[in-house]
């Protein structure tokens, strides 16, 4: 999963796709990887993916005195 620029929409496939509709992310880029691919394990990889990023978020600059952009190039 990577950000995209404004007006990019969801370029994702299927499952992740409506998760992403769902949780109200609208400009994001996307790919699933991996030989188990059923919908069930993607829509929870895209949700525990989403609760990390979200945690990354909340964490690294009061905790840890860094950016996210820091915290994400090491």
């Amino acid at each position: 999963m990577q950000p995209a620029s404004e007006g990019t929409g969801i370029i994702a496939g299927g499952p992740m796709r409506a998760v992403f509709e769902v949780v109200g992310v609208t400009n994001i880029l996307a790919k699933c990887h991996g030989l188990d691919q059923s919908v069930y394990n993607v829509v929870r990889a895209t949700l525990n993916a989403l609760r990390e990023r979200q945690l990354r978020r909340r964490i690294s600059p009061s905790k840890r005195g860094l950016t996210v952009e820091q915290l994400t190039e090491a």
